[in-house]
């Protein structure tokens, strides 16, 4: 049996069987070659299939990082519809700044823009979808986490995630175990205790 399916589930976040109903290491049908080393196999429908144990070290790395920000300066952003609702909620609890939708461009960079705000990190929903943001965080010298499917460029990307970033529920996870990690690091959460928000707080209807 392949390696994927028989990792013990104590060296994950959360139990591999709602990892993989979910979808979290389900991938595209396209793979860049910047995201080759976090990819496991490909199915015989021609889709690829992400590392979820390189997934889980991502989040744990991110957490680490993320803890030691100035948590409000953080940009949270996402221009996909079911990443915003988990962006929401992951701002609303870690109190960083929400972006979701359209990214105006100078936001970053132009001090006489109304909405000009200077993050200390921003997190992405999708590198590839959120390139805008991406671009302008990179022009000001600000790191960027992204969540990454097997589809994205990694060129202006400091630390990425390996995770389905396409699926409602994959992205509920994703968000809710970055919140989680990010709590224990902060020692606002004992490391085996119960969060107290549930995955299902994070996941846009459909």
């Amino acid at each position: 049996m392949a390696r994927m399916e028989t990792q013990g589930t104590e060296d994950m976040l959360l139990p591999q069987e709602v990892l993989l109903s979910a979808g979290v290491h389900i991938g595209t049908r396209v793979k860049t070659k910047d995201m080759e080393p976090f990819i496991y196999k490909v199915r015989p429908d021609g889709l690829f299939v992400l590392d979820m144990e390189k997934m889980n070290e991502r989040i744990q790395v991110a957490a680490k990082f993320l803890a030691r920000m100035n948590l409000p300066k953080i940009v949270v952003a996402s221009s996909k519809r079911y990443g915003r609702l988990p962006v929401q909620k992951f701002c609303e609890l870690m109190g960083a700044k929400p972006m979701i939708g359209r990214f105006t461009s100078g936001t970053f960079t132009n001090p006489t823009y109304a909405d000009y705000f200077e993050p200390v990190a921003v997190v992405v929903t999708d590198a590839l979808a959120d390139q805008q943001i991406v671009e302008e965080a990179t022009a000001v010298g600000v790191p960027v986490v992204a969540f990454c499917s097997t589809d994205n460029n990694l060129s202006k990307v400091d630390l990425i995630i390996p995770i389905n970033n396409k699926g409602r529920r994959a992205l509920a996870i994703a968000y809710w175990l970055l919140t989680r990690q990010i709590k224990r690091e902060l020692n606002e959460l004992g490391p085996d205790e119960d969060f107290n928000v549930s995955i299902d707080d994070f996941e846009a209807s459909i």
